[in-house]
């Protein structure tokens, strides 16, 4: 068997930009795959286009053997746009070797070790306690959800004085952890403090409520600085999001940076990619999470990984149809992603796996995709009083 072409597509996920990726093969069997939307997105196919003439002719069942091929030609590490390219190749190419053999992608990675994986629906905001309490309980009811992700913030962070932020944070995670005792929630700051003593401040403010994890509150570059940061805190310290590679992993875990890792199997490289870095952290004693915040595709490739995966702990995961909230409060939305027919849904809040249906267990509405959906995205820059921009 050998690849004989790449399509690329430019879709959507609601707001969000999506690139498809679909490798075919001579034997008739096309593999799918799913990048990150790190912007710009309309760079991907020609760089798509650019690394299938690598690996054209190739037999897509030596997988290792043209990730290995792809990064090697390149004299210089690939960064954000090159790995997310590289990590869609990834998920075909496993996708077109599980079909060839008629099997799930999990039964080829030692099978499944579980059963069932556990999701939590992310909130994006810090609404008032009553409006989350009412939008998990409608989620609970739908899908079966306990477990929620929403930022700790509660007021400005450049325009408040600190002391305030930390009060504002503490008086709203009191009430709503009186008020939702029956759910389990993590806090995601997005990296926007500068300053490690603030993110060990805030962590430890939420501490004393028993979070599921306190996410990436500072910048990842000093990787260093995250050993002294977990040595503060009384949290579970959660991040990885933004590394790159299993070699970034080690000197997080070596570093002791983080009690939970969260690779995005979008962004390391692929499932190869993503396995080594799971090893590495078991290795550690510390459980994945994996950053989801992608389209269905990507949560099926999520999925087969986590099956198979010992330190697997919990996945991000992103309603592809229902309700989310928009920043106007809990309103429904209408979709909007319909290029996987028949999406993995959450079931008592996990998704199920489907042992009878090969390679990633979905199917691409592929006349859908005909169509250039493009929709522009990108993070707002928040300005600080005094004219100076900040981490987004």
């Amino acid at each position: 068997m050998r690849l004989t072409g790449l399509r690329s597509y430019m879709t959507r996920d609601r707001d969000r930009p999506r690139v498809i990726v679909a490798l075919d093969t001579d034997a008739g069997i096309t593999g799918w795959g799913e990048c990150y939307n790190h912007g710009p997105d309309r760079a991907l196919p020609p760089l798509l286009d650019y690394l299938f003439g690598q690996i054209a002719d190739e037999d897509p069942r030596r997988i290792e053997r043209i990730l290995l091929k792809l990064l090697q030609l390149q004299r210089f590490p690939p960064g954000a746009l090159g790995l997310a390219a590289i990590s869609a190749i990834d998920h075909a190419l496993w996708d077109i070797s599980a079909k060839a053999l008629d099997v799930p992608v999990y039964q080829l990675l030692g099978g499944s070790v579980r059963d069932r994986v556990r999701v939590y629906l992310g909130v994006y905001s810090a609404p008032e306690p009553e409006e989350v309490r009412d939008f998990c309980k409608v989620q609970h009811e739908a899908h079966g959800f306990t477990a929620f992700k929403l930022s700790p913030f509660r007021a400005d962070i450049h325009a408040e004085p600190w002391g305030r932020v930390l009060k504002a944070t503490g008086d709203w995670v009191e009430v709503l952890h009186a008020i939702c005792p029956e759910f389990e929630f993590a806090y995601d700051a997005h990296a926007k403090l500068f300053e490690p003593w603030q993110a060990a401040q805030l962590g430890n403010v939420l501490a004393p409520h028993h979070p599921l994890f306190y996410e990436e509150p500072m910048r990842p570059e000093n990787i260093e600085a995250w050993g002294a940061l977990k040595a503060q805190l009384s949290v579970p310290l959660a991040t990885g999001e933004s590394l790159y590679s299993r070699f970034e992993f080690l000197r997080l875990l070596q570093a002791g940076g983080a009690d939970i890792v969260q690779p995005d199997i979008c962004v390391v490289g692929g499932l190869l990619e993503m396995r080594k870095i799971a090893a590495l952290a078991e290795a550690f004693y510390v459980p994945v999470a994996p950053h989801n915040p992608m389209g269905p595709l990507a949560t099926a490739v999520n999925l087969h990984f986590a099956a198979a995966c010992p330190n697997f702990k919990i996945l991000e995961y992103r309603l592809p149809h229902g309700a989310a909230y928009n920043g106007d409060g809990m309103q429904p939305d209408d979709g909007g992603t319909r290029y996987v027919k028949d999406p993995y849904l959450p079931v008592d809040g996990h998704l199920q796996l489907r042992p009878d249906r090969p390679g990633w267990g979905v199917e691409i509405d592929e006349d859908y995709l005909q169509t250039d959906r493009y929709v522009h995205w990108e993070r707002k820059l928040p300005i600080r009083p005094d004219g100076s921009t900040g981490y987004c």
